[in-house]
């Protein structure tokens, strides 16, 4: 009877300390999340009530279980189980609670400076997402190293590992150079601030928003939706365009082709007009010039401002469509099209032929009796005729 009982205390006992540790410290962390609605660590913190029940639980199996006397035979086979359940929830719990802390630091910091500083948040932010990643990393590393240690045989393969550490760490920075080489410049991203999560980037043409940053590689969504993924070595190897570094305001350009004879002073209003009923013009600065000219159209620049580039792009359409639809309704003929008109002759000669030095019409050749017909009209002359 004792054989069975004790089993049953131990083993119901440790579950039952965990379920009611665990219950009262969820409680606890649910109390003070709704005392404290400035901050949400307490919230981020019941996210970890899993793993710290699995550590609990571990804990109180591998310190109770002597205590059982069940399964002898399979003693330390039951043990070691334990302990890389308990070192593996632990390592699962340390990742929980550092990433709930420098989340809850995060927010603090951006809900303070998101209105004045922008640019600075998203740099943050690149930082924080890195960091958790190399700390993760960091911990998985010591976690899966402890439970190897756990075993007698890695403990003695732990020397000859030691003393080729040298070789070993030289064909592995060879072999995996690419992969080291995108880890640091990850790092170099992160701290450097070239690009952040965020930020609106040109990259090989594509115009989008930084929207992952990883320790091997970065995603940009463009404005289709479509996700470009390049590793992070790309950024710092090549050069690209950051449309948010500095101030996030922006200045765009809008182009026209149109005839020589287009109103400019009208445009110059209607550019006014239209900016005034678009809500994304910042109301900084605008102008509209003449930059180019060809023998067949003038290129007409339109200059506007916004408050950042998501608003530049919206100016930039709404400016240009409209512009376009005034132009056809209002002035059809600033619209370039081909020139088919006779040339202008010039004053006081309407034919457009050449006068003589001393301002008398320079007279045809004759030829004989018909001399009063042109060389263009002389018979048997092919094709002659009077045109």
């Amino acid at each position: 009877m004792e054989n069975v009982l004790r089993p049953l205390a131990v083993i119901g006992g440790s579950v039952f300390l965990t379920l009611f540790i665990g219950w009262a410290t969820d409680l606890l962390l649910r109390k003070a999340d709704e005392r404290h609605h400035e901050t949400p660590l307490w919230g981020l913190l019941r996210r970890a009530r899993v793993p710290y029940q699995l550590v609990l639980c571990a804990a109180l199996l591998r310190g109770s279980y002597d205590q059982a006397k069940l399964l002898l035979e399979h003693r330390a086979g039951i043990g070691r189980t334990l302990t890389l359940v308990l070192i593996g929830s632990a390592a699962w719990l340390a990742i929980r609670i550092a990433a709930a802390v420098v989340e809850t630091s995060y927010s603090r910091y951006a809900s303070a400076r998101a209105h004045r500083d922008p640019a600075r948040v998203r740099r943050v932010r690149t930082q924080v997402e890195l960091i958790m990643r190399v700390v993760s990393a960091v911990v998985i590393v010591v976690a899966a190293a402890s439970m190897l240690l756990t075993f007698p045989a890695m403990r003695a393969a732990g020397a000859s590992l030691l003393a080729s550490a040298g070789i070993l760490g030289i064909v592995a920075g060879v072999a995996a150079q690419s992969t080291l080489s995108n880890m640091f410049a990850g790092l170099q991203i992160a701290f450097g601030d070239m690009v952040r999560i965020g930020d609106t980037v040109v990259v090989d043409g594509e115009w989008g928003t930084v929207e992952e940053i990883t320790l091997t590689f970065l995603t940009v969504r463009t404005w289709d939706e479509r996700r470009i993924t390049m590793p992070v070595s790309y950024f710092t190897a090549n050069p690209f365009e950051n449309w948010s570094r500095g101030t996030p305001q922006m200045t765009g350009t809008v182009f026209w082709h149109l005839d020589h004879s287009a109103p400019l002073e009208a445009m110059r209003q209607k550019l006014r007009d239209i900016l005034r009923q678009c809500p994304a013009w910042d109301g900084r600065a605008y102008n509209l010039y003449v930059t180019d000219t060809s023998q067949s159209t003038i290129e007409v620049r339109a200059l506007v401002t916004a408050k950042d580039s998501d608003d530049i792009f919206t100016v930039r359409v709404a400016v240009r469509e409209e512009m376009i639809r005034w132009l056809c309704e209002e002035h059809p003929y600033a619209l370039p099209r081909v020139n088919t008109a006779p040339a202008v002759p010039p004053p006081g000669r309407p034919d457009g032929r050449p006068a003589s030095p001393d301002g008398a019409a320079r007279r045809r050749p004759s030829l004989g009796k018909d001399s009063d017909e042109s060389l263009d009209g002389a018979p048997g002359r092919p094709g002659a005729g009077r045109r």
